[in-house]
């Protein structure tokens, strides 16, 4: 792998840690700061908020020079994880996880730019899935390390670990990162000029829907699978391994198929299975082993749709590159605490834990539908993307 890409990809896993080890400790930091699970999931939802604004600041920065970029957000990924990992009560651990995810968007949303820059020809959205195949690494070793982490020792070793993955990050970044000049400036108005077309949207919302649809079922899987399915808070170390074998399947597979099918398709049909998924999740989750496979089949259809659309979105924004990269990353992230919000309403009604699951399913059809609505309209014909 190339140096540069393999410092990007560092990146993405710090990123994994810190957003999504957060699912499998929920219960425990629940229990360390006596509040209940639907109040842990705030400190999802302000992650998630996080990357929201940060997204949004690429379009001050964007005549600085990406490699700049790229280190400045790796830097704020560490301090943002440390500060979580020494938050001493609840306001300030939903401030440091807000602050960790500032530079989330951002770091994906220059890093696909960059890894495109990077690539061969005809290999572009393969680059963009080596970059997030750090963060399904990060699901596949690091969200279990910190689940266990957290179970043996404290929650905190789990940010710190994701902290010291960002000053690494940092260093390898400014060590391989070639020098690469900033992107044409439009303006600002020329940053927007790519909204007027249709296929952006269709992405924006395909992403935004589908993403909530999924994980309200994702934000609450540890209670999930403790209180529902009976495994024990020792077995979501492996699940959470699981998880995250099903995640790297999911953009290890979108990848190469991405080459050969158009992208949208194959991200069309990666959320189209992901319904029918929860589904049997909502009727099965009592089936201790049947929730097994379905685990490992739900996440590999959330990240399979991550590269495809994340590479897209970057052809379909020319001349608002960054605009677009923002906008994407605040789909996915925006989904993502709605999600949290959704879900942890649901459970507060007394529905239970596998009612989020259920109330997902609307979303998924409908950014499925949008995703290939694209497909049809637009990409199935077109030579290049």
């Amino acid at each position: 792998m190339n140096k540069a890409l393999f410092a990007l990809s560092l990146g993405t896993f710090a990123l994994g840690i810190a957003e999504f080890v957060m699912m499998g400790i929920l219960v425990n930091i629940a229990d360390s700061f006596s509040i209940t699970v639907s109040q842990a999931g705030h400190f999802i939802s302000a992650y998630a908020s996080g990357v929201c604004i940060g997204a949004l600041a690429l379009l001050r920065i964007r005549r600085m020079p990406l490699h700049s970029i790229m280190a400045a957000l790796a830097a704020v990924i560490a301090v943002g994880n440390l500060c979580a990992a020494a938050a001493p009560g609840y306001w300030t651990l939903i401030a440091a996880r807000f602050v960790s995810g500032l530079p989330h968007g951002a770091y994906f949303g220059v890093g696909a730019i960059v890894a495109r820059r990077l690539a061969r020809p005809g290999r572009e959205v393969q680059a963009v899935a080596l970059m997030i195949a750090g963060m399904t690494v990060a699901n596949l070793f690091g969200v279990p390390m910190g689940t266990w982490l957290a179970n043996t020792y404290t929650w905190r070793l789990a940010f710190l670990a994701a902290g010291i993955a960002g000053v690494a990050t940092y260093i390898l970044l400014r060590a391989w990162m070639p020098g690469l000049e900033p992107l044409p400036d439009t303006g600002l108005r020329g940053q927007f000029r790519f909204l007027r077309t249709l296929p952006p949207w269709l992405i924006f919302g395909g992403v935004f829907i589908g993403q909530t649809g999924i994980y309200c079922w994702y934000s609450y899987i540890d209670p999930l699978l403790t209180s529902v399915s009976g495994f024990t808070a020792a077995d979501l170390t492996w699940l959470m391994l699981l998880a995250g074998i099903g995640m790297f399947a999911g953009n290890l597979v979108a990848g190469p198929l991405s080459v050969r099918y158009k992208p949208s398709l194959v991200a069309g049909g990666m959320e189209l299975s992901a319904l029918a998924l929860l589904l049997l999740i909502f009727f099965f989750a009592a089936d201790k082993w049947l929730m097994v496979p379905l685990l490992f089949l739900c996440t590999m259809a959330m990240f399979g749709s991550g590269s495809p659309l994340q590479s897209s979105i970057v052809v379909y924004s020319r001349g608002g590159e960054m605009l677009g990269a923002a906008l994407i990353q605040i789909a996915y992230n925006a989904g993502n605490a709605i999600a949290a919000w959704i879900g942890g309403a649901v459970i507060h009604a007394g529905y239970g834990y596998t009612y989020p699951s259920l109330a997902g399913i609307p979303f998924v059809a409908v950014g499925s539908t949008l995703i290939f609505i694209l497909y049809f309209r637009t990409e199935r014909s077109a030579k290049d993307l």
